[in-house]
């Protein structure tokens, strides 16, 4: 079945989602059931499903490790995607080494060639990989959907705040239940 539509899960790795993860945040784990929920809705609806992995290389120099705490090295077990989300063959999963999904990787070819319109964009760091994904998703004329409830950061401030500029200037924001009125 053909859709224009694709859920994109941003970074629900072990290191983000796990509380022995390495860059661990309590509202990772409490977004992953709803994720978990939303999967099964867009699976059920044919929806494109793509994975972003994050994942550095290892003993490969990487400039975003300078800046940040060493997480999800290749092989360390800290970037497999927390097995709540039940990866499928079908899935597409991209391994990403920047905030955006795009940079670096093949999702805008993976995108195009299934036909995709609308990216509903969920996951973790709204301020950080959630917001550059949605960026250049709207840069690259998609139209992101980001589902309020399925998105987190350490904190509740922040996160308001990208998603009322990612409302206003990029894409759209839905409440899950917006969502399965409108989808």
């Amino acid at each position: 079945m053909q859709t224009e539509n694709a859920l994109i899960i941003v970074d629900m790795v072990y290191d983000f989602t796990n509380e022995k993860g390495l860059v661990f945040y309590p509202q990772n784990r409490e977004i992953l059931p709803k994720i978990k929920n939303l999967l099964d809705i867009c699976r059920q609806k044919g929806f494109l499903i793509v994975f972003l992995q994050h994942c550095y290389r290892k003993d490969k120099f990487d400039k975003n490790l300078q800046n940040m705490r060493v997480n999800c090295i290749e092989g360390s077990g800290g970037e497999n995607i927390d097995p709540m989300l039940c990866v499928q063959d079908s899935d597409y999963v991209i391994k990403k080494r920047r905030y955006s999904g795009f940079v670096g990787t093949d999702l805008d070819m993976v995108l195009r060639e299934n036909g995709i319109k609308n990216t509903f964009i969920v996951g973790t760091k709204t301020n950080c990989c959630i917001r550059a994904t949605v960026t250049d998703a709207y840069n690259l004329d998609y139209m992101p959907i980001v589902i309020r409830e399925c998105v987190a950061t350490n904190s509740k401030e922040v996160n308001d705040m990208h998603l009322e500029d990612i409302r206003k200037y990029l894409g759209r924001v839905l409440t899950m239940e917006e969502f399965l009125q409108e989808f």
